[in-house]
């Protein structure tokens, strides 16, 4: 267990960017000198690749503001010698944002989507680089697991240790999809029937209303109840024995439930 950890903590560093991959560790190489550099930098790439996290190592002290805000960026472009701009693409009125830096000799580290373009860009950063998202870098998704699994068990204050042996990674969003997968994971793992039945009861609240609720609501139960019980099974006459039903019976809820049921259910 010790090797697995020193091997962690030698992965991430301080800003939580992982670099178990060549395609990062080359990205924090770049942060890394830009620490030691007055020159202004963009950073592109994908929703939750590190993107920021990257731009706080570098400037570790600078306010930081998204682009949207722009009355609250042009005032901190007026007050302050260094900032960190994140999601550049989305300024109103990038000309002015950029026209704003210049005036005020402020340094900038920015942040926005691989698409971003603007015909003066080159004349704003010097260094531009780009963070590949976590498909393009599968090294770094075990490390991050890791880490979201340390973090879950703080959250939820459990010694637990969590089964993901099949878990099929959600990199949608990269590290933002992972992590969210992560925790809810950790936390039906942990969950008890009374907070599941909290949880459900919520649910509901918001859409309760008609005069048919009871029958078209009733997926919400038979649903996982099906899907759990052929993976544990692996049949269905197996599981209509366990559940006291008739096999026909069992194949019509398949039948009704198709929408929501994986396919090759048999």
């Amino acid at each position: 267990m010790g090797v697995v950890v020193r091997v962690v903590a030698a992965a991430v560093d301080v800003t939580n960017f992982v670099t178990a991959s060549e395609s990062s560790k080359e990205a924090f190489k770049t942060a890394t000198l830009l620490k030691t550099l007055s020159i202004n930098s963009l950073i592109t790439g994908e929703k939750g690749v590190g993107k920021r996290n990257l731009a706080k190592y570098i400037l570790p002290d600078a306010p930081i503001v998204d682009a949207s805000d722009f009355n609250n960026l042009l005032a901190t472009l007026e007050s302050t010698r260094e900032i960190i701009i994140t999601n550049f693409e989305d300024s109103p009125n990038i000309k002015t944002v950029v026209e704003c830096i210049s005036v005020n000799e402020v340094r900038v580290i920015a942040t926005a989507k691989n698409s971003f373009h603007y015909e003066k860009i080159d004349d704003l950063f010097s260094v531009k680089f780009t963070i590949p998202p976590l498909r393009e870098r599968l090294e770094d998704v075990s490390f991050l697991v890791e880490m979201f699994i340390k973090e879950a068990s703080l959250l939820f204050a459990s010694e637990e240790l969590y089964n993901i042996r099949d878990f099929k990674y959600d990199l949608s969003e990269n590290a933002n999809s992972l992590r969210r997968q992560v925790m809810v994971q950790c936390l039906l793992q942990n969950i008890k029937d009374v907070e599941l039945m909290g949880i459900i009861e919520n649910y509901l609240l918001t859409r309760l209303g008609s005069n048919s609720d009871y029958r078209n609501l009733l997926y919400l139960y038979e649903v996982p109840l099906i899907k759990a019980g052929i993976t544990k099974y692996k049949s269905q006459l197996q599981l209509a024995d366990k559940l006291g039903l008739n096999r026909n019976t069992l194949r019509k809820k398949i039948f009704d439930n198709k929408q929501y049921l994986e396919k090759g259910i048999k």
